[in-house]
């Protein structure tokens, strides 16, 4: 193979990793991508290859980039950054776990008075979701299934785009989150438990217990994370 070959086969190889570990983070429109340097090092794969990689994922509307400030999913706004990136530029996990904690109990409260069967039967479903995981990745999936399907059961359009307001700034923050050295939650890990017993009180229709079993659960989330942060 020439020249022209192999560099052609390295920048094919380096927006193949790209657009894989594009999927992994699963980065809400607007996310940030790291630095370049940092961004390769991750990959394995030079920066020149990188640049070619992000240009190419340009082109096709994947990124955009924007000179100082960085690289960013989806199309680029209209405006000069997303307003879900900057938010979460200039926010912070514990500022992230304050807003949670002030809006998801009142979800959950209002699940427990409107929850329909749909809903419930999806709620049984993630709980087996997260039991099942065997990825950690997996397992937030079903974690962030559950909080969405619950915001979605309040049946209040308003509150469940404030939801989804929040859930993206907490998807694009910088956690800084350490995981311990297994590759799947643990068989006791504190939340399989509370996310049971959230779904109960929905299901009695309790809604204080309802609202109060969902802030004990996000203050115990929130005392975690900034532990392991």
């Amino acid at each position: 193979m020439n020249n022209r070959g192999l560099l052609l086969t390295s920048t094919i190889a380096a927006t193949t990793q790209l657009r894989a570990w594009l999927a992994q983070r699963e980065l809400p429109p607007g996310g940030r991508l790291p630095p370049e340097r940092e961004l390769a090092d991750m990959l394995g794969v030079s920066r020149g290859d990188l640049r070619k990689a992000l240009a190419d994922l340009e082109k096709k509307g994947e990124v955009w980039r924007h000179v100082g400030k960085g690289t960013f999913t989806g199309n680029k706004p209209d405006q000069d950054i997303s307003p879900i990136a900057a938010i979460a530029e200039e926010s912070s996990p514990v500022e992230v776990m304050n807003a949670r904690l002030l809006i998801e109990p009142l979800l959950c409260g209002q699940a427990a008075i409107h929850a329909t069967g749909s809903d419930l039967e999806k709620l049984d479903q993630c709980l087996v979701d997260q039991r099942k995981a065997s990825t950690w990745r997996q397992y937030e999936h079903a974690d962030n299934q559950l909080h969405r399907t619950i915001a979605e059961a309040s049946s209040n359009t308003v509150l469940l785009a404030l939801f989804d307001q929040l859930n993206s700034i907490r998807r694009a923050v910088v956690w800084g989150r350490m995981r311990n050295q297994s590759t799947l939650p643990p068989q006791d890990h504190h939340s399989f438990n509370q996310h049971e017993e959230i779904v109960a009180s929905i299901r009695d229709r309790d809604h204080d217990k309802a609202a109060t079993t969902m802030q004990k659960h996000l203050e115990d989330v929130r005392d975690k994370l900034l532990r392991s942060a």
